[in-house]
């Protein structure tokens, strides 16, 4: 889909939504709308797209060459502003009255300054109004999205013949990095591994403790590719599991299959996390399972749907997220299994294809 169109689908779903305004500043909104990624910076930056009116870019005059060789500039009037002039007046001049989406990342100063032009206007966040803007992916970005899978599924396959036994988290942190990097991703997001004990706290940041033999270790790691995210868990033991985790390990195995099974257009995504939940509560680890089952996925590494309790929202073709329960007994170990899903027009598309087992490892 190319930006003119998404500028046309972004106006359609403001009017839907009873929405007089979409203010976009830069972020994962303005990169999505209109292919362009300047940095969040002081100056004020705002793409004003309204549901009758041509979609109007504000930039700073130094910015300008920038936003004229965006993919959506044909489709949008650039207007620049020079250092001494108020931004948030001339940007305020564009809104109509009523409530106005404006980006969940937008700085608290460029809110406040838009506040203080136009206190008639009720400013509320885009993941509040318009929670679906970008969950539902077109065809690129879904390939996308598998090439980054993949890329994620190859580090796995790599890290799994490296040495764990005696290293130090941070030492396979940056194995997996570097693994990630070689199977084309551009940028490292984040590396977790959480050895041990280590493994119960589900973000755990790798640090400076040396893996033992008969450690459980969760591995979540991913990065971008073309803009785009992946984000894959696996859990892995050093040597010989002991009964436990072996059999926790199966219990979220199997959690983790029946979450994907579930999926389909028009499930509610809380569905998905009720059907992953069932199965570890019926296993006697409810308590043990703290986080919702999956957060979608694309230029953010989390963002809508969510899949949790309370949330209705009916999938879609196109929706993809991320499917992971977990089992984390603390001081002692935690199992999590995480892939990226994608909702097709008659089920389900798992975009990450690493074995589920539990690797052993050395």
């Amino acid at each position: 889909m190319n930006a003119g169109a998404r500028l046309d689908r972004a106006r359609e779903r403001l009017a839907r939504a009873g929405l007089s305004g979409l203010i976009a500043t830069p972020g994962s909104d303005l990169a999505y709308l209109i292919g362009w990624s300047p940095l969040p910076l002081e100056r004020l930056i705002a793409l004003v797209v309204r549901p009758d009116a041509e979609p109007v870019l504000i930039v700073p005059e130094l910015e300008r060459p920038g936003a004229l060789a965006s993919p959506a500039a044909d489709a949008l009037e650039i207007r620049g502003w020079r250092d001494g002039e108020d931004p948030y007046a001339l940007t305020a001049r564009l809104l109509p009255s009523g409530r106005v989406a404006i980006s969940d990342g937008a700085w608290a100063a460029h809110v406040l300054g838009l506040q203080r032009e136009r206190p008639d206007v009720a400013f509320t966040t885009v993941g509040a109004a318009l929670p679906l803007l970008r969950a539902v992916k077109d065809p690129e970005e879904l390939e996308i999205l598998r090439r980054a899978a993949r890329g994620a599924d190859e580090a796995f396959a790599d890290i799994l013949g490296v040495r764990f036994a005696g290293r130090r988290e941070i030492d396979v942190a940056a194995d997996l990095a570097e693994a990630l990097r070689a199977h084309g991703h551009g940028t490292v997001e984040f590396t977790i591994v959480g050895s041990g004990p280590n493994g119960a706290s589900p973000h755990h940041e790798a640090g400076e403790r040396r893996i033992e033999p008969g450690d459980a270790v969760v591995l979540d790691f991913g990065g971008r590719m073309a803009g785009y995210c992946s984000d894959i868990t696996r859990t892995v033991v050093v040597g010989e599991p002991a009964p436990e985790l072996a059999r926790v390990h199966e219990v979220v195995r199997a959690a983790q299959q029946a979450g994907v099974e579930a999926v389909r257009p028009g499930v509610a995504c809380e569905d998905v996390d009720r059907a992953a939940r069932a199965v570890i509560e019926e296993a006697g680890y409810g308590e043990a399972f703290v986080h919702r089952t999956g957060h979608g996925i694309g230029l953010d590494v989390h963002e809508p749907p969510s899949i949790v309790a309370g949330d209705r929202t009916p999938l879609e073709p196109g929706m993809t997220f991320s499917v992971e329960p977990g089992i984390y007994l603390e001081g002692r170990f935690g199992v999590r299994i995480e892939d990226i899903v994608a909702v097709t027009e008659d089920g389900v598309e798992r975009l990450n294809q690493a074995p589920r087992d539990l690797a052993r490892v050395i």
